[in-house]
């Protein structure tokens, strides 16, 4: 018995390179979903890891940065935040972080490009 196919539709799917069960630690939404400022999961919304480890969407840690309280401190373990230069977290089409750097009174991820609130 021969099987002929006349048409078929290939689906991929991705995922960032952590462990299922962990989640921004600012909005506590999974990696695999969006943060509240983005439409899609995947390259618009990468993640940062902190020399402390702890691993947030961009938008949520560049607000969290940009609030005079949070002074430049992880909102997870209070150290001061700096992006983990030797750890780039993979996607099937993920871009490299930035680092964070002060620019005019304010916290930014440079290097990251993300959209104005």
């Amino acid at each position: 018995m021969k099987v002929h196919i006349k048409s078929w539709k290939g689906v991929a799917t991705w995922s960032w390179d952590v462990p299922k069960e962990e989640v921004c630690g600012i909005c506590r939404v999974s990696f695999d979903g969006t943060c509240p400022t983005c439409k899609y999961p995947g390259d618009e919304c990468p993640l940062v890891v902190g020399e402390c480890t702890h691993r947030f969407h961009v938008h949520c840690i560049s607000k969290w940065l940009n609030v005079e309280t949070s002074k430049n401190l992880c909102p997870m373990c209070r150290r001061r935040f700096q992006t983990k230069q030797d750890e780039t977290i993979k996607a099937d089409t993920s871009s490299a972080m930035g680092s964070v750097v002060q620019q005019g009174g304010s916290t930014v991820l440079e290097g990251t490009q993300y959209p104005s609130m």
